[in-house]
Order: structure tokens, then C-alpha cells, then sequence
């Protein structure tokens, strides 16, 4: 059984997700195309919602530290949902609540469920290297 956090960081993947192939639309109008397609919110789903609104609010700095941890990548060649993962990830650690640890090690897992069979180490070497920067490790 997964943990109500796992789960709202995999909702929040998923609402991230939506709103990048969606001409990035308010977070609030891919929460509620979602609702609307499964149903009412499941429960946590605010917390979910709640990260991938602080990552779209945090957007322009959280991509340029992505593109300086990414060597010799271009933002743009990241692939969505590892590009999201990162967002994500990033959000989370500058709000500070959660351990670096375990906010990489979440991400890691969504790499491995979400993304392909390269990802999990791309997502914890750029991750890594963003946290070290932060003094986060």
C-alpha cells in the first residue's frame, strides 16, 4: 500500500503533466478537467494539486536550475515526464517541509513508475546535484 504522500506526488505528476501538454492552462482548470473525467477528487488530491501549483508558480527559477544541473541538455530535450518529475521535486524541496532524502528518493520512484528505464538515474544525478547546490545535502 502506498503512502497518502506517494500519492499525491503521483496525482500532482499527473496534473503537471496534463497542464504541460495543455497549452498550460491554470492548475485549477486541469484539476477540475481531471475531476471531471474520474469523478470528485479523490482524498489528498489538494495536496497534489497544491505541489504542482507551487511548481508552476515557481516555473522560471525551478527550469533554469534544471538547465544548469542538465549538461549538455537543453530544457526543451528533457523529456516530459522527467522534465515534470524535476519540477516537481524542485517545488518541494524549496518549501523545506520534507527531508532532501526522501523528496529525491520520491522522485526517483516516480521516474521508475512513470518514465523510461534511464530516468530513475537522470531524475537522482540532476536532483542531486540541484540539492548540493541548495545545501540541501
Amino acid at each position: 500500500m502506498q503512502r497518502p504522500e506517494t500519492k499525491a506526488r503521483a496525482r500532482a505528476l499527473q496534473i503537471l503533466y496534463a497542464w504541460d501538454l495543455s497549452s498550460r492552462p491554470s492548475i485549477e482548470t486541469v484539476v477540475v478537467r481531471i475531476a471531471r473525467i474520474y469523478g470528485a477528487a479523490p482524498a489528498g488530491y489538494d495536496r497534489g494539486a497544491d505541489l504542482a501549483a507551487q511548481a508552476v508558480a515557481e516555473l522560471p527559477e525551478i527550469d533554469r536550475r534544471i538547465a544548469e544541473a542538465t549538461e549538455h541538455w537543453r530544457l526543451e530535450r528533457v523529456g516530459v515526464i522527467e522534465r515534470n518529475i524535476l519540477r516537481l521535486a524542485l517545488a518541494e524541496l524549496s518549501e523545506g517541509r520534507t527531508p532532501s532524502r526522501v523528496v529525491i528518493d520520491e522522485a526517483v520512484k516516480l521516474a521508475h513508475w512513470f518514465a523510461g528505464a534511464k530516468a530513475p538515474a537522470f531524475v537522482n544525478g540532476v536532483l542531486d546535484a540541484v540539492a548540493r547546490e541548495l545545501g540541501a545535502l
